[in-house]
């Protein structure tokens, strides 16, 4: 194995600019960083981790507090925070934070208090006041991805603006009977995204001169099975008649799609769908959506944790509401209703 003295005679310097230059701190110059750098390269040489933590008092080790490990959405936001921490030279640990009470206590009581992170990411989870104040008694830099948290520094998108856009497309096109599938009541939780779009939804209409009806609503989990469930619900009850159907996600209006095709509906020419997400099966399905980047919502929330990990004279400043992008993809889901 490569010892750190082999890359100092190699590189014509001292062990302790070795370290300088590998750690990323310390003065170094660029020439010598590069110089370093090439003979760490040449000979094979890694950086022993528990070396590097005893010498900088950290763990290059961040953990994400994520709610769901088999959602698309979750694991893609989980993908793009792995990728930016991985470049940045991080390793990553996972704290699957469900709904029990006793299990969300244990990751906050007991696993992160053992100081074997740098820092924390929680990707789209409500934090209670106790477990805000505990999170903050670490001492440790943390990136919320969701909120708002006024306590914590957080990225997040508007999920009423998100909705209204999508919705307002829909009536651009002319569409004034639009069905909505929205999610049931034990998938509304964590910041309610889930009522958070239909309130954008619902207002949207409003601002056009048309009142919300219940007959137009109907609730999913969340996936294409239920999506597809909940359009044949809605397109098979007599005397609902939707000329357009916005669904709270992509992969709900994905199932949208499948429905209303073995119901015989035309998309667009029957029938409108349009989603939110930025789903990466929406190109295929040639899905009109309100992309919201979920990769790029990760890398972004890494890069902000790396930052402040890495700045000493500076203290984060919390990021305000409704900074994350998001845009209006339009495909051949919608089209204008002619009716």
């Amino acid at each position: 194995m490569v010892s750190i003295d082999e890359v100092a005679r190699h590189a014509g310097v001292s062990t302790a600019t070795v370290s300088r230059a590998l750690s990323g701190r310390g003065n170094v110059s660029a020439p010598t960083r590069a110089r370093v750098e090439a003979a760490a390269s040449h000979l094979g040489y890694v950086v022993s981790a528990s070396a590097s933590s005893l010498a900088s008092g950290r763990m290059r080790n961040v953990g994400v507090l994520v709610p769901f490990l088999d959602r698309w959405f979750f694991s893609t936001v989980l993908s793009g925070i792995a990728s930016a921490l991985m470049r940045r030279g991080y390793d990553i640990t996972l704290y699957n934070l469900t709904s029990d009470r006793a299990e969300r206590r244990q990751v906050f009581e007991t696993f992160l208090r053992r100081q074997r992170v740098d820092g924390i990411v929680a990707i789209s989870i409500e934090l209670d006041d106790a477990e805000t104040t505990l999170l903050r008694g670490l001492g440790l830099p943390v990136i919320a991805i969701g909120g708002p948290n006024p306590h914590l520094t957080t990225l997040t998108v508007d999920d009423s603006a998100v909705a209204r856009l999508a919705t307002e497309h829909l009536l651009s096109l002319g569409h004034r009977d639009i069905a909505h599938i929205g999610a049931n009541p034990e998938f509304d939780i964590d910041f309610h995204v889930p009522t958070q779009r239909r309130l954008g939804f619902e207002h949207a209409l409003r601002d056009a001169g048309l009142a919300p009806q219940a007959s137009l609503y109907e609730p999913a989990d969340f996936t294409i099975e239920g999506g597809f469930r909940a359009a044949k619900q809605l397109l098979g009850t007599p005397g609902v008649r939707p000329t357009a159907i916005f669904a709270a996600s992509d992969e709900m209006a994905i199932g949208a799609i499948l429905a209303a095709r073995e119901l015989g509906y035309r998309v667009p020419d029957d029938l409108s769908i349009v989603g939110i997400d930025g789903h990466e099966l929406g190109e295929f399905f040639r899905l009109t959506t309100v992309d919201q980047f979920p990769l790029g919502q990760g890398e972004r929330a890494a890069e902000a944790l790396v930052s402040d990990l890495e700045t000493t004279d500076a203290t984060p400043v919390p990021h305000e509401p409704g900074q994350l992008p998001y845009e209006l993809i339009v495909r051949g889901s919608t089209a204008r209703h002619l009716g």
